[in-house]
């Protein structure tokens, strides 16, 4: 099922503006002045070389639809992308993936198109060149480099192994539910799936689609535990407080990436110029704040019906 949210995107334009004077009363203000002319025509040459760079690289740049910056998510992954339920019951994309894929779009001046899917779609749909980017939470993992590229780290997260209050004294290390007789939940192409094929490989390994299939696994005693990314499992935590962190899973690539379309060098570039500058500027943390706010409010995670709505 593929669902499409458009925003529109701000156009952004630059305006300079140059002013020179100069005079002739003696030779050595003409010489000084001459100076002062050669100097400005340099300045004025630098920023017309700059200029040129710049509309070339906008010239440059291309996107699967022409005027548009085409991203794929799965909506199941709070608080990087999920459905804020407004007061009258609407469903609203929200995330701060999705907070900051409106800004690169506004920083580019492209409108803002995005495709909710599994998160194994995202995957697919960037392999297939469909889409310019991929926004899930993505880690760089190096397995995935043949189907896209990374952009820089624009967070720093973590990974958890996750379970119940009730089983916490139980499934509590990789030595106890590295066994055939538990069972253990990781979401279907994700780094959550290498992990617990690398830390649990006896286990009985249950790959599901969506994390909230693996959560209600957890809370209906169908699953022992469970390897979730930190953050957004301390945002079911807050909805479901009988679910339990009980340990941190090493990582060496603890970061997300935005996985961007192969072989679009011009786009890779912009799209890190922009997270540079949402670091810089705040906006980035101020994103973040903002999705764990509406998080810990009503949410739906997963993909809308055929009309747009919380599928019951």
């Amino acid at each position: 099922m593929r669902k499409k949210i458009w925003a529109l995107g701000l156009t952004m334009c630059m305006a300079a503006s140059l002013a020179a004077c100069g005079g002739n009363s003696s030779s050595e203000t003409t010489a000084t002045t001459t100076a002062a002319e050669a100097s400005a025509e340099d300045g004025a040459e630098s920023t017309d070389a700059a200029s040129e760079a710049e509309e070339t690289e906008t010239a440059e740049l291309k996107t699967v639809a022409e005027g548009k910056l085409t991203v794929a998510t799965s909506p199941d992954f709070a608080p990087y992308e999920f459905y804020a339920i407004g007061e009258d019951g609407t469903p609203a994309l929200a995330g701060f993936d999705m907070a900051l894929a409106q800004y690169i779009a506004d920083d580019l001046g492209l409108e803002l198109e995005v495709v909710t899917v599994d998160f194994d779609g995202v995957l697919s749909e960037l392999q297939t060149k469909s889409v310019d980017l991929g926004m899930a939470g993505l880690s760089p993992d190096p397995k995935r480099e043949g189907i896209m590229d990374f952009s820089d780290l624009y967070y720093i997260g973590g990974q958890s192994l996750v379970t119940v209050k009730g089983n916490a004294d139980t499934y509590n290390s990789f030595e106890a539910i590295n066994k055939p007789e538990v069972s253990v939940g990781a979401q279907i192409g994700s780094i959550q799936m290498d992990l617990a094929t690398a830390n649990s490989p006896d286990a009985d390994i249950v790959a599901l689609p969506k994390v909230t299939d693996i959560i209600a696994e957890l809370l209906a005693g169908k699953m022992d535990a469970a390897y979730i990314e930190t953050d957004v499992a301390k945002s079911y935590q807050k909805n479901y407080p009988e679910l339990e962190i009980v340990m941190e899973v090493p990582y060496d690539q603890e970061g997300s990436s935005i996985g961007v379309c192969k072989d679009n060098a011009p786009l890779l570039a912009a799209v890190n110029a922009s997270i540079a500058k949402a670091l810089e500027d705040g906006s980035m943390e101020k994103f973040i704040a903002e999705a764990n706010e509406l998080a810990s409010g009503e949410k739906y995670e997963g993909l809308l019906n055929e009309s747009g709505q919380v599928q019951q």
